[in-house]
Protein backbone atom coordinates (compact mmCIF):
# COMPACT_ATOMS: atom_id res chain seq x y z
CA UNK A 1 0.00 0.00 0.00
CA UNK A 2 2.85 2.40 0.86
CA UNK A 3 4.49 1.65 -2.51
CA UNK A 4 1.21 2.42 -4.28
CA UNK A 5 0.83 5.69 -2.36
CA UNK A 6 4.40 6.68 -3.25
CA UNK A 7 3.69 5.99 -6.92
CA UNK A 8 0.52 8.07 -6.83
CA UNK A 9 2.38 10.98 -5.18
CA UNK A 10 5.19 10.71 -7.73
CA UNK A 11 2.72 10.71 -10.63
CA UNK A 12 0.87 13.71 -9.17
CA UNK A 13 4.16 15.61 -8.82
CA UNK A 14 5.08 14.79 -12.42
CA UNK A 15 1.69 16.02 -13.62
CA UNK A 16 2.09 19.25 -11.65
CA UNK A 17 5.51 19.83 -13.20
CA UNK A 18 4.10 19.08 -16.65
CA UNK A 19 1.34 21.64 -16.08
CA UNK A 20 3.94 24.25 -15.08
CA UNK A 21 6.07 23.62 -18.16
CA UNK A 22 3.03 23.76 -20.42
CA UNK A 23 2.39 27.30 -19.13
CA UNK A 24 6.02 28.10 -20.05
CA UNK A 25 5.23 26.82 -23.57
CA UNK A 26 2.13 29.01 -23.67
CA UNK A 27 4.25 32.05 -22.74
CA UNK A 28 6.70 31.18 -25.53
CA UNK A 29 3.96 30.57 -28.12
CA UNK A 30 1.80 33.61 -27.33
CA UNK A 31 3.96 36.25 -29.11
CA UNK A 32 4.00 34.11 -32.26
CA UNK A 33 0.83 32.10 -32.79
CA UNK A 34 -2.66 32.06 -31.33
CA UNK A 35 -3.28 28.57 -32.77
CA UNK A 36 -0.20 27.13 -31.04
CA UNK A 37 -1.12 29.01 -27.86
CA UNK A 38 -4.64 27.58 -27.76
CA UNK A 39 -3.37 24.05 -28.44
CA UNK A 40 -1.01 24.41 -25.49
CA UNK A 41 -3.86 25.80 -23.36
CA UNK A 42 -5.98 22.72 -24.03
CA UNK A 43 -3.04 20.46 -23.10
CA UNK A 44 -2.41 22.55 -19.99
CA UNK A 45 -6.03 22.27 -18.84
CA UNK A 46 -5.87 18.48 -19.22
CA UNK A 47 -2.72 18.40 -17.11
CA UNK A 48 -3.56 20.95 -14.42
CA UNK A 49 -7.19 20.16 -13.56
CA UNK A 50 -6.46 16.74 -11.96
CA UNK A 51 -3.74 18.33 -9.81
CA UNK A 52 -5.77 21.18 -8.31
CA UNK A 53 -7.48 20.51 -5.01
CA UNK A 54 -10.97 21.84 -4.37
CA UNK A 55 -9.68 23.81 -1.40
CA UNK A 56 -7.07 25.67 -3.50
CA UNK A 57 -9.61 26.50 -6.22
CA UNK A 58 -12.13 27.63 -3.59
CA UNK A 59 -9.46 29.80 -1.99
CA UNK A 60 -8.73 31.46 -5.35
CA UNK A 61 -12.40 32.00 -6.16
CA UNK A 62 -13.21 33.38 -2.72
CA UNK A 63 -10.67 36.19 -3.18
CA UNK A 64 -11.60 39.32 -5.16
CA UNK A 65 -8.85 38.63 -7.70
CA UNK A 66 -10.35 35.26 -8.54
CA UNK A 67 -14.07 35.64 -7.92
CA UNK A 68 -14.68 38.84 -9.92
CA UNK A 69 -13.66 37.26 -13.26
CA UNK A 70 -15.99 34.36 -12.46
CA UNK A 71 -18.78 36.79 -11.48
CA UNK A 72 -18.36 38.66 -14.78
CA UNK A 73 -18.64 35.35 -16.66
CA UNK A 74 -21.71 34.40 -14.62
CA UNK A 75 -23.41 37.71 -15.48
CA UNK A 76 -22.70 37.00 -19.16
CA UNK A 77 -24.37 33.58 -18.77
CA UNK A 78 -27.43 35.25 -17.25
CA UNK A 79 -27.34 37.86 -20.03
CA UNK A 80 -28.11 35.12 -22.55
CA UNK A 81 -31.61 34.87 -21.07
CA UNK A 82 -32.80 38.33 -22.15
CA UNK A 83 -30.81 38.75 -25.39
CA UNK A 84 -33.11 39.30 -28.39
CA UNK A 85 -30.88 37.38 -30.82
CA UNK A 86 -30.48 33.76 -31.89
CA UNK A 87 -28.97 31.27 -29.49
CA UNK A 88 -26.02 30.90 -31.85
CA UNK A 89 -25.25 34.61 -31.39
CA UNK A 90 -25.78 34.34 -27.64
CA UNK A 91 -23.27 31.49 -27.31
CA UNK A 92 -20.87 33.31 -29.63
CA UNK A 93 -21.08 36.35 -27.34
CA UNK A 94 -20.43 34.17 -24.29
CA UNK A 95 -17.26 32.80 -25.92
CA UNK A 96 -15.54 36.13 -25.24
CA UNK A 97 -16.00 35.66 -21.47
CA UNK A 98 -14.83 32.04 -21.16
CA UNK A 99 -11.13 32.79 -20.80
CA UNK A 100 -11.80 34.73 -17.58
CA UNK A 101 -12.46 31.39 -15.86
CA UNK A 102 -8.79 30.50 -16.33
CA UNK A 103 -7.59 33.24 -13.95
CA UNK A 104 -8.52 31.47 -10.66
CA UNK A 105 -6.99 28.22 -11.97
CA UNK A 106 -3.69 29.95 -12.67
CA UNK A 107 -3.78 31.71 -9.29
CA UNK A 108 -4.24 28.34 -7.57
CA UNK A 109 -1.52 26.67 -9.66
CA UNK A 110 1.21 29.27 -9.23
CA UNK A 111 0.39 29.92 -5.60
CA UNK A 112 1.99 26.53 -4.99
CA UNK A 113 4.49 26.43 -7.90
CA UNK A 114 8.19 27.34 -7.89
CA UNK A 115 8.36 27.71 -11.69
CA UNK A 116 6.65 31.04 -12.24
CA UNK A 117 9.96 32.76 -13.04
CA UNK A 118 10.44 30.36 -15.95
CA UNK A 119 7.16 31.57 -17.45
CA UNK A 120 8.36 35.19 -17.24
CA UNK A 121 11.73 34.26 -18.80
CA UNK A 122 10.04 32.27 -21.57
CA UNK A 123 7.83 35.23 -22.45
CA UNK A 124 10.75 37.67 -22.51
CA UNK A 125 12.96 35.38 -24.60
CA UNK A 126 10.15 34.70 -27.08
CA UNK A 127 9.30 38.40 -27.38
CA UNK A 128 12.98 39.22 -27.89
CA UNK A 129 13.11 36.64 -30.69
CA UNK A 130 10.09 38.37 -32.23
CA UNK A 131 11.95 41.69 -31.91
CA UNK A 132 14.94 40.25 -33.77
CA UNK A 133 12.64 38.94 -36.50
CA UNK A 134 11.09 42.41 -36.76
CA UNK A 135 14.52 44.01 -37.26
CA UNK A 136 15.43 41.43 -39.89
CA UNK A 137 12.25 42.22 -41.84
CA UNK A 138 12.90 45.96 -41.54
CA UNK A 139 16.34 45.39 -43.13
CA UNK A 140 14.89 42.96 -45.69
CA UNK A 141 11.26 44.04 -46.30
CA UNK A 142 10.72 41.25 -48.83
CA UNK A 143 10.73 38.76 -45.94
CA UNK A 144 7.66 40.38 -44.36
CA UNK A 145 4.53 38.20 -44.82
CA UNK A 146 1.99 39.35 -47.39
CA UNK A 147 -0.54 41.90 -46.08
CA UNK A 148 1.58 42.65 -43.01
CA UNK A 149 3.22 46.06 -42.51
CA UNK A 150 7.01 46.02 -42.78
CA UNK A 151 8.54 44.90 -39.48
CA UNK A 152 5.44 43.00 -38.30
CA UNK A 153 6.32 39.27 -38.62
CA UNK A 154 3.09 37.87 -37.11
CA UNK A 155 -0.18 39.08 -35.59
CA UNK A 156 -0.64 42.84 -36.16
CA UNK A 157 0.96 46.13 -35.09
CA UNK A 158 -1.48 46.52 -32.17
CA UNK A 159 -0.54 43.25 -30.47
CA UNK A 160 3.15 43.56 -31.30
CA UNK A 161 3.20 47.04 -29.78
CA UNK A 162 1.51 45.70 -26.64
CA UNK A 163 4.16 43.00 -26.30
CA UNK A 164 7.04 45.37 -26.93
CA UNK A 165 5.86 48.14 -24.59
CA UNK A 166 5.36 45.56 -21.81
CA UNK A 167 8.86 44.17 -22.40
CA UNK A 168 10.32 47.71 -22.52
CA UNK A 169 8.96 48.80 -19.17
CA UNK A 170 9.42 45.35 -17.68
CA UNK A 171 13.14 45.51 -18.53
CA UNK A 172 13.42 49.07 -17.19
CA UNK A 173 11.62 48.12 -13.96
CA UNK A 174 13.88 45.10 -13.46
CA UNK A 175 16.96 47.26 -14.16
CA UNK A 176 15.78 49.71 -11.47
CA UNK A 177 15.54 46.87 -8.92
CA UNK A 178 19.04 45.65 -9.82
CA UNK A 179 20.39 49.21 -9.48
CA UNK A 180 19.43 49.17 -5.80
CA UNK A 181 21.26 45.84 -5.45
CA UNK A 182 24.25 47.27 -7.41
CA UNK A 183 24.23 44.45 -9.96
CA UNK A 184 25.56 46.69 -12.71
CA UNK A 185 26.02 44.00 -15.36
CA UNK A 186 22.33 43.08 -15.15
CA UNK A 187 21.38 46.77 -15.13
CA UNK A 188 23.29 47.42 -18.36
CA UNK A 189 21.92 44.26 -19.99
CA UNK A 190 18.28 45.09 -19.30
CA UNK A 191 18.66 48.75 -20.24
CA UNK A 192 20.13 47.56 -23.54
CA UNK A 193 17.16 45.21 -24.07
CA UNK A 194 14.72 48.03 -23.32
CA UNK A 195 16.57 50.30 -25.77
CA UNK A 196 16.26 47.72 -28.55
CA UNK A 197 12.51 47.53 -28.00
CA UNK A 198 12.20 51.33 -27.97
CA UNK A 199 14.24 51.77 -31.15
CA UNK A 200 11.92 49.32 -32.91
CA UNK A 201 9.06 51.80 -32.47
CA UNK A 202 11.19 54.40 -34.27
CA UNK A 203 11.95 52.34 -37.34
CA UNK A 204 8.91 50.08 -37.77
CA UNK A 205 6.60 51.20 -40.55
CA UNK A 206 3.39 51.06 -38.46
CA UNK A 207 2.55 51.33 -34.79
CA UNK A 208 -0.61 51.42 -32.73
CA UNK A 209 -1.94 54.82 -31.71
CA UNK A 210 -2.88 53.30 -28.34
CA UNK A 211 0.86 53.09 -27.67
CA UNK A 212 0.94 56.89 -27.42
CA UNK A 213 -1.40 56.65 -24.42
CA UNK A 214 0.00 53.50 -22.78
CA UNK A 215 3.71 54.42 -22.75
CA UNK A 216 3.40 57.74 -20.84
CA UNK A 217 1.15 56.16 -18.20
CA UNK A 218 3.60 53.30 -17.62
CA UNK A 219 6.51 55.75 -17.54
CA UNK A 220 4.82 57.81 -14.81
CA UNK A 221 3.95 54.69 -12.81
CA UNK A 222 7.54 53.43 -13.07
CA UNK A 223 8.83 56.82 -11.94
CA UNK A 224 6.47 56.76 -8.94
CA UNK A 225 7.54 53.22 -8.10
CA UNK A 226 11.23 54.13 -8.15
CA UNK A 227 11.30 57.55 -6.45
CA UNK A 228 7.70 58.70 -5.87
CA UNK A 229 7.20 62.40 -6.82
CA UNK A 230 10.81 62.90 -7.91
CA UNK A 231 10.49 59.81 -10.07
CA UNK A 232 7.27 61.09 -11.64
CA UNK A 233 8.97 64.39 -12.50
CA UNK A 234 11.95 62.56 -13.98
CA UNK A 235 9.60 60.26 -15.96
CA UNK A 236 7.72 63.28 -17.38
CA UNK A 237 10.97 64.95 -18.43
CA UNK A 238 12.26 61.72 -19.97
CA UNK A 239 8.94 61.17 -21.79
CA UNK A 240 9.05 64.73 -23.16
CA UNK A 241 12.63 64.30 -24.34
CA UNK A 242 11.90 60.94 -25.95
CA UNK A 243 8.77 62.31 -27.62
CA UNK A 244 10.80 65.15 -29.12
CA UNK A 245 13.46 62.69 -30.27
CA UNK A 246 10.83 60.39 -31.77
CA UNK A 247 9.31 63.33 -33.62
CA UNK A 248 12.65 64.43 -35.09
CA UNK A 249 14.09 61.00 -35.92
CA UNK A 250 11.08 58.91 -36.95
CA UNK A 251 9.10 59.75 -40.11
CA UNK A 252 6.53 57.08 -39.18
CA UNK A 253 5.72 58.91 -35.92
CA UNK A 254 5.20 62.20 -37.73
CA UNK A 255 3.12 60.54 -40.44
CA UNK A 256 0.98 58.76 -37.87
CA UNK A 257 0.27 61.94 -35.92
CA UNK A 258 -0.44 64.00 -39.05
CA UNK A 259 -2.73 61.29 -40.40
CA UNK A 260 -4.60 61.12 -37.10
CA UNK A 261 -5.18 64.88 -37.09
CA UNK A 262 -6.36 64.76 -40.71
CA UNK A 263 -8.78 61.93 -39.93
CA UNK A 264 -10.16 63.83 -36.94
CA UNK A 265 -10.69 66.95 -39.09
CA UNK A 266 -12.38 64.94 -41.84
CA UNK A 267 -14.72 63.30 -39.34
CA UNK A 268 -15.75 66.54 -37.62
CA UNK A 269 -16.18 68.35 -40.95
CA UNK A 270 -17.70 65.70 -43.22
CA UNK A 271 -18.48 62.64 -41.05
CA UNK A 272 -15.77 60.82 -43.03
CA UNK A 273 -15.53 57.07 -42.32
CA UNK A 274 -11.81 57.13 -41.51
CA UNK A 275 -10.28 54.96 -38.80
CA UNK A 276 -10.58 57.64 -36.12
CA UNK A 277 -13.95 58.70 -37.48
CA UNK A 278 -15.29 55.18 -37.13
CA UNK A 279 -13.91 54.85 -33.60
CA UNK A 280 -15.58 58.08 -32.51
CA UNK A 281 -18.84 57.08 -34.22
CA UNK A 282 -18.77 53.69 -32.48
CA UNK A 283 -18.29 55.35 -29.09
CA UNK A 284 -21.19 57.76 -29.72
CA UNK A 285 -23.46 54.94 -30.88
CA UNK A 286 -22.41 52.80 -27.90
CA UNK A 287 -23.62 55.49 -25.51
CA UNK A 288 -26.99 55.55 -27.29
CA UNK A 289 -27.27 51.76 -27.10
CA UNK A 290 -26.33 51.63 -23.41
CA UNK A 291 -28.74 54.42 -22.50
CA UNK A 292 -31.66 52.40 -23.89
CA UNK A 293 -30.98 49.51 -21.46
CA UNK A 294 -28.59 50.90 -18.84
CA UNK A 295 -28.94 48.51 -15.92
CA UNK A 296 -28.74 44.98 -17.36
CA UNK A 297 -27.97 45.69 -21.02
CA UNK A 298 -29.38 44.11 -24.16
CA UNK A 299 -28.12 40.61 -23.44
CA UNK A 300 -25.06 38.55 -24.24
CA UNK A 301 -24.30 38.42 -27.97
CA UNK A 302 -26.41 41.49 -28.81
CA UNK A 303 -23.63 43.88 -29.93
CA UNK A 304 -23.94 43.25 -33.69
CA UNK A 305 -27.74 43.53 -33.66
CA UNK A 306 -27.75 46.77 -31.66
CA UNK A 307 -25.19 48.42 -33.94
CA UNK A 308 -27.14 47.34 -37.03
CA UNK A 309 -30.20 49.06 -35.63
CA UNK A 310 -28.53 52.28 -34.48
CA UNK A 311 -26.56 52.76 -37.72
CA UNK A 312 -29.47 51.90 -40.03
CA UNK A 313 -30.05 54.68 -42.58
CA UNK A 314 -27.04 56.73 -41.44
CA UNK A 315 -24.24 57.86 -43.77
CA UNK A 316 -20.47 58.20 -43.42
CA UNK A 317 -18.82 56.99 -40.23
CA UNK A 318 -22.19 56.74 -38.47
CA UNK A 319 -23.40 54.28 -41.13
CA UNK A 320 -20.61 51.75 -40.62
CA UNK A 321 -21.89 48.55 -38.96
CA UNK A 322 -19.58 46.92 -36.44
CA UNK A 323 -19.53 43.95 -34.08
CA UNK A 324 -16.97 45.67 -31.84
CA UNK A 325 -17.49 49.04 -30.11
CA UNK A 326 -13.70 49.36 -29.67
CA UNK A 327 -14.03 50.02 -25.96
CA UNK A 328 -13.95 47.24 -23.38
CA UNK A 329 -16.28 48.95 -20.92
CA UNK A 330 -18.86 49.60 -23.62
CA UNK A 331 -18.51 46.07 -25.01
CA UNK A 332 -19.51 44.74 -21.58
CA UNK A 333 -22.14 47.40 -20.80
CA UNK A 334 -23.99 46.92 -24.12
CA UNK A 335 -24.50 43.25 -23.28
CA UNK A 336 -24.88 43.11 -19.49
CA UNK A 337 -25.37 46.75 -18.57
CA UNK A 338 -23.73 49.05 -16.06
CA UNK A 339 -23.85 46.18 -13.58
CA UNK A 340 -21.41 44.27 -15.78
CA UNK A 341 -19.26 47.38 -16.32
CA UNK A 342 -18.98 47.88 -12.57
CA UNK A 343 -17.85 44.28 -12.10
CA UNK A 344 -15.31 44.71 -14.93
CA UNK A 345 -13.77 47.78 -13.27
CA UNK A 346 -13.90 46.12 -9.85
CA UNK A 347 -11.93 43.22 -11.38
CA UNK A 348 -9.31 45.57 -12.80
CA UNK A 349 -8.99 47.39 -9.46
CA UNK A 350 -8.72 44.09 -7.54
CA UNK A 351 -5.95 42.95 -9.87
CA UNK A 352 -4.11 46.26 -9.43
CA UNK A 353 -4.38 45.87 -5.64
CA UNK A 354 -2.92 42.38 -5.91
CA UNK A 355 0.24 43.92 -7.41
CA UNK A 356 0.54 46.91 -5.08
CA UNK A 357 3.91 45.86 -3.60
CA UNK A 358 7.39 46.90 -4.80
CA UNK A 359 8.80 43.62 -6.11
CA UNK A 360 9.70 43.02 -9.76
CA UNK A 361 6.87 40.51 -10.14
CA UNK A 362 4.37 43.01 -8.76
CA UNK A 363 5.62 45.61 -11.27
CA UNK A 364 5.21 43.15 -14.15
CA UNK A 365 1.65 42.44 -13.03
CA UNK A 366 0.88 46.15 -12.71
CA UNK A 367 2.08 46.69 -16.28
CA UNK A 368 -0.18 43.95 -17.63
CA UNK A 369 -3.26 45.38 -15.91
CA UNK A 370 -2.53 49.05 -16.69
CA UNK A 371 -1.73 48.31 -20.34
CA UNK A 372 -5.03 46.47 -20.65
CA UNK A 373 -7.03 49.24 -18.97
CA UNK A 374 -5.51 52.09 -21.00
CA UNK A 375 -5.57 50.31 -24.36
CA UNK A 376 -9.12 49.10 -23.71
CA UNK A 377 -10.37 52.68 -23.98
CA UNK A 378 -10.02 52.27 -27.77
CA UNK A 379 -10.09 48.46 -28.06
CA UNK A 380 -12.00 45.51 -26.58
CA UNK A 381 -8.82 43.68 -25.67
CA UNK A 382 -10.25 41.22 -23.15
CA UNK A 383 -12.46 39.89 -25.95
CA UNK A 384 -9.56 39.60 -28.46
CA UNK A 385 -7.82 36.22 -28.46
CA UNK A 386 -4.20 37.38 -28.28
CA UNK A 387 -4.70 40.32 -25.92
CA UNK A 388 -7.22 38.42 -23.82
CA UNK A 389 -4.87 35.49 -23.24
CA UNK A 390 -2.00 37.90 -22.55
CA UNK A 391 -4.05 39.48 -19.75
CA UNK A 392 -5.38 36.21 -18.34
CA UNK A 393 -2.01 34.43 -18.18
CA UNK A 394 -0.18 37.58 -17.11
CA UNK A 395 -2.50 38.22 -14.17
CA UNK A 396 -2.94 34.54 -13.32
CA UNK A 397 0.74 33.55 -13.32
CA UNK A 398 2.15 36.75 -11.81
CA UNK A 399 -0.70 36.95 -9.29
CA UNK A 400 -0.05 33.36 -8.25
CA UNK A 401 3.65 34.19 -7.80
CA UNK A 402 2.77 37.17 -5.58
CA UNK A 403 0.46 34.99 -3.46
CA UNK A 404 3.17 32.30 -3.27
CA UNK A 405 5.62 34.89 -1.95
CA UNK A 406 3.07 36.10 0.61
CA UNK A 407 2.51 32.53 1.80
CA UNK A 408 6.26 31.98 2.18
CA UNK A 409 6.59 35.24 4.14
CA UNK A 410 3.66 34.32 6.38
CA UNK A 411 5.12 30.87 7.07
CA UNK A 412 8.55 32.37 7.82
CA UNK A 413 7.00 34.92 10.18
CA UNK A 414 4.97 32.22 11.91
CA UNK A 415 8.09 30.07 12.31
CA UNK A 416 9.97 33.04 13.77
CA UNK A 417 7.14 33.72 16.23
CA UNK A 418 7.07 30.06 17.29
CA UNK A 419 10.83 30.10 17.88
CA UNK A 420 10.54 33.31 19.87
CA UNK A 421 7.69 31.85 21.95
CA UNK A 422 9.66 28.67 22.51
CA UNK A 423 12.69 30.70 23.61
CA UNK A 424 10.57 32.71 26.03
CA UNK A 425 9.01 29.55 27.43
CA UNK A 426 12.42 27.97 28.04
CA UNK A 427 13.64 31.16 29.71
CA UNK A 428 10.62 31.19 32.03
CA UNK A 429 11.05 27.52 32.92
CA UNK A 430 14.72 28.09 33.53
CA UNK A 431 13.91 30.93 35.93
CA UNK A 432 11.35 28.73 37.70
Amino acid sequence: MSAFSATVRRDALSLRQLADWLVVLIAIALPWSITATEICIVAWLCAVLPTLQKASIRQAIESATGDLPVLLWFLAVLGMLWADVSWTERFHGLDSFHRLLVIPLLLAQFRRSEHGSWVVCGFLVSSTALLIASYIMILKPELTPTNNPVGIPVHDDIFQDSLFVICTFGALGYAAVQTVRQRWLLVCAFIAIATLFVVNFLVVSAFSRALLGVAPVLAILLGWRIARLKGVLAACLAAAALSAAFWVVSPSVRDRVHKSLDELTEYTARNEASSIGQHLAFLTESLKIISSAPLIGHGTGSIAKEFRQVSSGAAGAAGVVTVNPHNQTFAVAIQIGLLGAIVLWAMWIAHLRLFRHDSSIAWFGTMIVVENIVSSTVHSHLFDSAHGWLYVFGVGVLGGMVLHKRTESAVAEMDLNIRHLDSCTRRVHGED
